[in-house]
């Protein structure tokens, strides 16, 4: 599986480093992405998701029902 969030479609950008006499080379900047086991009393059952460190805490704010209903719409997550 790629390195994307399934929560928050966050993945992997690509910039340059820059040196002292600014000579360009490519680099990419990856994502703080963690595997996570969440439980889902809604559905009684545990979930295991790919989600970045932002996507952690929209799901401590919002809740896992809400995050797990918007990644789903926005096609995120195919079949939870």
């Amino acid at each position: 599986m790629s390195r994307v969030c399934q929560i928050t479609g966050k993945k992997a950008m690509i910039g340059n480093n820059v040196s002292h006499s600014k000579r360009r080379v490519k680099r990419s900047f990856s994502i703080n992405l963690f595997k996570r086991n969440f439980y889902w009393p809604e559905e009684d059952r545990w979930v295991r998701l790919n989600v970045s460190a932002a996507g952690l805490r929209l799901i401590n704010k919002n809740g896992l029902n809400a995050c797990l209903k918007n990644a789903v719409n926005e096609g995120l997550i195919k079949n939870v």
